[in-house]
């Protein structure tokens, strides 16, 4: 599609750039409601699931449309993916049961995983590698934007109007970006040659399915050592075995293994990986210090968190036009990284909240210069008529560095809060309740809990109930807590920090190759290149 004028490029992106918002805002707007949603439907028990299915689906289906669509072309599936949300999300919103809530929310993560995978693949079809990344950085900060205002209107509109307008308020622009692409964007003529491999799609699908159920019911549902969890895990494992034999003698691999022969591939997915599971640390975690320890409010803590967002949002739009006029990516990985593990230091030893903004800020910088480069890097490395599948293999490796992160830092985070409060409790730092009659001490000790600091509703009421002659003992308890889960969240997010070092040093391994201008590519610049050691910046 290098052939096309750049006012019509400009035209296709603005369709892609509409598609990509209405993917990320629909996510971002029903993070804040959605414990309200589940609430009012009933079924509490059952919330994992509605976030559980929705990383399934669109994990299964981001790698599934990578290699289809480079047998069809990106159009058709960039339509699927906004009929199967727009559907998702309108059904979502007639939702009267829990169950029925996970149903739609698996049909609406289909089409989030189909676009998500289709938007970033198609601006690798419009641009060569140095102009994409511009656009790259652009798509980038559209993300970022979503988490800016989805999080706060969705905490607004929860409020104020009927829940079901969440998903339905943004369906409009679904609906303009399927006629603009349907309209403006080139369709492809399938190679009659290509053949599809089934057996591969299911075999991974099956794979998918149990590593990540396995990694996320580890530690919350089920216990690491259960059978459940060391089942799944062994299915996954005996799964991705036998598809490895399925798609050495495929005709047309669903998951070609001459790419994990490429070394820029290689690291480039891994310290993927590694981000995304550091990030975890500081995405899922620090609400837990502005709310928990310092008592700040579930909307005010919205707002720590916006920093980081519109951090990214500059530096990922600069970091791209950088990128695009040197033809150099491989500094500004360098450069971002170390400010993602300041920023995560900062988060281990912050006291404050101005010292959380600061973090969040910090840790903002470095992963807008660093994320777009790493799509760039592998798109750039490998043959145009396998764009698809290489990008939706980095897809998948960081949706599996963000599952399996979320996983290691919850067990960290349980393990480590389990042992710091029993070492709190025997070394006196509490209340003394040998002080006070038995059944008021029995009923202070059932609010040895630091989960208690994050229910602020409940905390007061209990405040409010107490009897005058115990609250100072109360609040001695509740300083307590708030010292062990602050160490608590010290150790998560140093060990957060120290899957980002790892991936800062990966970062010095990357090998660097020229850009292309072109997105054909000559048999000398196939990925078949080792990675070797280079100087820091090139």
């Amino acid at each position: 599609m290098e052939q096309l004028t750049q006012k019509k490029k400009v035209t296709i992106m603005i369709a892609l750039m509409a598609a990509m918002f209405f993917a990320a805002i629909n996510q971002t707007i029903v993070s804040t409601a959605m414990p309200r949603i589940i609430a009012m439907l009933g079924g509490m028990e059952y919330y994992s699931w509605v976030i559980t299915i929705y990383m399934l689906t669109s994990t299964i289906a981001t790698v599934l449309v990578g290699k289809l669509s480079d047998i069809y072309g990106r159009k058709p599936f960039l339509l699927i993916g906004i009929i199967f949300f727009i559907i998702g999300a309108f059904l979502s919103g007639t939702s009267t049961t829990i169950f029925q809530l996970i149903t739609y929310r698996g049909i609406q993560g289909v089409g989030g995983g189909v676009l998500m995978s289709a938007t970033v693949t198609a601006v690798g079809d419009l641009f060569a590698p140095r102009e994409r990344a511009k656009w790259t950085g652009v798509m980038m900060a559209i993300f970022g934007f979503s988490s800016v205002l989805g999080p706060t209107l969705g905490g607004f509109m929860v409020d104020h109007m009927d829940w079901k307008w969440l998903f339905w308020i943004f369906l409009p622009i679904g609906v303009v970006a399927f006629a603009m692409i349907m309209g403006m964007f080139p369709k492809m003529v399938r190679a009659k040659s290509e053949s599809i491999d089934y057996l591969g799609m299911l075999i991974m699908s099956l794979a998918i399915i149990s590593l990540l159920l396995g990694f996320s019911w580890a530690g919350s549902k089920y216990e690491w050592g259960s059978p459940e969890i060391i089942g799944l895990l062994a299915g996954a494992v005996v799964l991705i075995g036998i598809l490895l034999l399925v798609e050495r003698r495929a005709k047309s691999p669903v998951l070609p293994l001459s790419l994990f022969k490429n070394g820029i591939v290689n690291i480039s997915n891994i310290i993927g990986f590694l981000m995304n599971a550091g990030m975890m640390g500081a995405m899922m975690y620090l609400p837990f210090f502005v709310q928990g320890v310092k008592g700040i409010s579930p909307t005010a803590s919205g707002f720590v968190n916006m920093p980081m967002s519109i951090a990214m949002i500059v530096l990922s739009t600069l970091a791209g036009n950088w990128i695009s006029k040197s033809g150099k990516y491989k500094r500004y990985a360098v450069i971002g990284m170390p400010f993602m593990v300041i920023g995560m230091l900062m988060m281990a030893f912050m006291n404050s909240i101005a010292v959380a903004v600061a973090s969040m800020i910090v840790f903002g910088i470095g992963l807008g210069i660093s994320m777009p480069v790493f799509t760039l890097t592998v798109q750039n490395a490998v043959k145009p008529s396998e764009l698809g599948v290489a990008t939706a293999t980095t897809t998948l490796f960081r949706n599996l560095g963000g599952t399996i992160g979320i996983a290691v830092l919850g067990t960290v985070m349980t393990s480590t809060m389990k042992n710091k409060l029993e070492a709190a409790v025997t070394s006196g730092q509490g209340a003394d309740l040998s002080k006070v009659d038995p059944e008021t001490a029995q009923q202070l000790s059932g609010f040895l809990n630091p989960q208690l600091l994050l229910d602020q509703p409940k905390l007061k009421e209990l405040q409010t109930t107490l009897p005058d002659a115990i609250q100072p003992l109360f609040n001695q308890m509740l300083e307590m807590l708030r010292n062990v889960l602050s160490d608590t969240l010290t150790v998560v997010f140093l060990v957060g920090m120290v899957l980002l070092i790892v991936a800062a040093i990966l970062v010095l391994f990357l090998k660097e190759i020229p850009l292309r201008t072109s997105n054909s590519v000559n048999e000398s610049e196939k990925a078949d290149a080792k990675p070797v050691k280079q100087p820091v910046l090139e």
